[in-house]
């Protein structure tokens, strides 16, 4: 049974080519952020006065590298005493590095800083040389921070460590927590010819839930994975911006889909590409999801739009289906398929990605294929099923 892909609108997707300008920076990793739940804070020690470090998995290479830092969705100082960057041992399942990898980070000039409410920040470009989907440790040492506000993302897939006082000695019990904090994305100066970025705007089956926590199997990933291997596209880096509980137009979990496209898809080095693939939990919480389809179809004819006029090709992105979970109606379902029939047909978009027919159970395609599922939930896919997505994605698309 072939269940590879995915269907093109070939004249607009084959036909128009992207932009081939190359960028002097192209972002290699970088995750959505929201102000971080109640529930979802450090735990104690906590992280004012203490040390934190960070695994991340990027996914193009480059010569040097600059990180960024998100104050956005706090309303307090920040005060950073210092930030180090270093190779990873291993994709988060501990804290170990390469120690004579390590590099200081300065910002403006500045080891230590304070970062004020609302403000992302940039350090200083440094000689760094990293390799394809190779894991980075970002060490973190804090000085204040509130403990009620803070900026982070929720849905990591990734442990964190966080060590006492002002340390990078992670050898002593740490404690552990399944959340980033403060880091937001990762630039780097390309090795490759015209490198550039694919952005994806996405809720929690973006984000990885069901996926296996330090094993880096996000659907994304393995997209990442299947552009690398091809000598068409290893030049692409995949951007990961699904939130769980996300919601484009309005309630859900951390700032909806329409507010933060600009900030999460624009405001990125080097995107030639977004790929719109939200609305789940828009049409499962709605009373009317013909109506909110419609709401959603307006906002990606809006991003998309504002994606155009910047040279950036939009792909759209079916809802996958959702029958036997609680989000489920016959209304529901009417909405979900109004959706994925105009995504697939409007025109609004260079390609489409067809998630929906993807991963549907051949014998009920209302509901997910039975082998994806995660707990049972018939919501969220399993690692498998997210392989499936990312590799089923053609690669004809970003040629």
């Amino acid at each position: 049974m072939n269940k590879l892909l995915i269907s093109l609108t070939l004249a607009a997707a084959l036909g128009a080519v992207a932009q081939a300008r190359s960028f002097d920076r192209v972002t290699t990793w970088a995750t959505a952020l929201q102000v971080v739940e109640p529930h979802n804070i450090p735990p104690e020690p906590g992280l004012a006065g203490n040390s934190l470090r960070q695994i991340v998995q990027i996914s193009i290479g480059g010569k040097d590298l600059q990180l960024r830092l998100s104050n956005y969705y706090t309303d307090t100082e920040t005060e950073i005493l210092g930030v180090e960057i270093a190779r990873a041992k291993t994709m988060g399942s501990g804290p170990e590095i390469d120690e004579a990898s390590t590099v200081e980070l300065t910002f403006d000039g500045q080891r230590s800083f304070s970062m004020m409410p609302g403000v992302d920040v940039v350090s200083d470009p440094v000689r760094f040389k990293t390799a394809d989907r190779e894991n980075l440790a970002i060490t973190i040492h804090y000085g204040k921070i509130s403990t009620d506000k803070m900026t982070g993302h929720p849905g990591s897939r990734t442990t964190s460590w966080i060590a006492t006082g002002n340390t990078t000695d992670f050898s002593a019990p740490a404690a552990r927590t399944d959340h980033w904090y403060t880091v937001s994305a990762i630039d780097v100066k390309p090795r490759r010819r015209k490198a550039a970025a694919v952005a994806v705007l996405g809720d929690s089956i973006t984000d990885g839930r069901g996926t296996t926590t330090n094993g880096q199997d996000r659907w994304t990933d393995q997209l990442s994975r299947s552009l690398l291997k091809d000598r068409r596209t290893r030049h692409l880096a995949v951007l990961n911006f699904g939130l769980g509980g996300n919601c484009v137009l309005r309630g859900g979990l951390g700032p909806t889909g329409l507010s933060r496209y600009r900030h999460d898809l624009l405001q990125v080095c080097g995107v030639r590409y977004i790929i719109l693939f939200e609305g789940t939990n828009d049409l499962g919480g709605s009373q009317d999801a013909l109506q909110t389809a419609n709401g959603i179809q307006a906002a990606w004819t809006q991003i998309a739009q504002d994606a155009h006029e910047r040279g950036i090709k939009v792909f759209g992105a079916t809802v996958t289906p959702f029958k036997g979970n609680g989000y489920y109606s016959e209304d529901h379902e009417r909405g979900r398929q109004q959706l994925n029939d105009w995504i697939r047909s409007s025109g609004v978009f260079d390609g489409v990605i067809d998630f929906d027919r993807l991963v549907a159970d051949p014998q009920d395609p209302v509901r997910l294929d039975p082998a994806y599922l995660y707990e049972n939930d018939w919501l969220h896919l399993n690692a498998q099923g997210y392989e499936v997505m990312g590799r089923g994605i053609d690669r004809r698309l970003f040629y």
